[in-house]
């Protein structure tokens, strides 16, 4: 099955251009509730994983171990901006650590937050690895590495014991085998994983609401890593971020997580509507990070109920204005779930 058109760039009434995609929601007992395109389609999770690379972690006893707080645990999950508040619980989570900035192996970017980037360009002040978005996320791993006794000077090799514990959770969350899992490079320099669109939602969905087959650790880590992320929704991502708006909007009821290339997943929470929650994932085709994703975002959680009908609209649709700031056009979704 083709990928179908999520998303439509309008100018004027005529359609200019479009975003084809992938789209699934599955329930909390992996039933298909909605398809759009090829939902078996594989490819990369990018960071939309990092709650599925966290889960070891917590299994392993590092975050006990170092005296991580939640708010430590919500930026392991996150894609954060490289603001100040960012930064800082970075270099205090490698502190506990007993580590430091030069241990991380995640590789140096401006911050995402266009704001603080200008101010460290104006005053000369260079970026260092405690910028990157992934950052709390290696912080996370380093701990892990240290309590498990593991290299730390390899702890991004996908042979060493953190990322083959991560491995094997993505493959017990996910359904696919771990042999049959594809592993790639991120941006971060940490290995990466292709799945199905659909294994994806799966994943999602067993996070806010873990199947009883899953050990007690196991249960409880998915448990943390929800109340962290849900609690500190600036950590996930920033000021001005797709998942930090999403889940302040959305007041508690789902955990979401953006990843590069275009991918999304989210956990919606148990609920009347949703009794045991919902899983839902997507990837826009060619990769859009900028006008596609949010928009579908915003409609697909409109048309659940998970958002009010009036909420975000200056996301979605999203106006496409001129140089003189007219608006001439509009990127508006494509599909209606029911």
């Amino acid at each position: 099955m083709q990928s179908e058109i999520l998303a439509k760039v309008i100018r004027g009434e005529t359609v200019e251009s479009i975003h084809r995609g992938h789209l699934i929601v599955v329930s909390g007992e992996g039933e298909t509730l909605f398809a759009l395109g090829n939902p078996e389609t594989v490819t990369f999770w990018r960071s939309s994983a990092k709650s599925f690379q966290a889960v070891p972690f917590l299994k392993n006893g590092a975050a006990e171990a170092f005296g991580f707080s939640e708010k430590e645990i919500a930026l392991a999950c996150g894609s954060h901006s490289g603001e100040e508040i960012h930064v800082r619980i970075a270099a205090k989570m490698l502190d506990k650590i007993g580590l430091s900035e030069a241990d991380l192996r995640c590789g140096v970017h401006l911050p995402f937050d266009e704001k603080r980037a200008e101010e460290m360009i104006k005053s000369g002040e260079q970026p260092n690895q405690l910028h990157n978005n992934c950052s709390g996320k290696h912080a996370a791993m380093l701990a892990f590495a240290k309590n498990a006794g593991a290299d730390l000077q390899t702890y991004d090799s996908l042979e060493n014991p953190v990322q083959q514990a991560i491995l094997d959770c993505i493959a017990e969350f996910s359904d696919v085998p771990k042999d049959e899992i594809k592993i790639g490079v991120d941006g971060c320099a940490a290995p990466n994983f292709a799945l199905p669109i659909r294994a994806m939602a799966l994943s999602f969905a067993r996070l806010v609401l873990p199947p009883k087959r899953f050990d007690d650790e196991t249960r409880e880590a998915c448990r943390r890593i929800v109340s962290a992320t849900v609690s500190h929704p600036e950590m996930i991502g920033g000021t001005g971020r797709l998942d930090t708006m999403i889940m302040q909007a959305a007041r508690g009821k789902l955990v979401s997580k953006v990843g590069a290339e275009g991918v999304y997943s989210a956990g919606v929470m148990p609920s009347p509507q949703y009794k045991k929650g919902l899983g839902i994932a997507f990837k826009i085709e060619d990769g859009d990070d900028i006008r596609a994703r949010a928009v579908v975002l915003v409609e697909l959680l409109r048309q659940l109920e998970i958002l009010d009908a009036d909420a975000l609209k200056d996301i979605s649709p999203l106006l496409i204005k001129n140089r003189r700031g007219d608006t001439v056009g509009k990127v508006e979704a494509n599909f209606r779930i029911f």
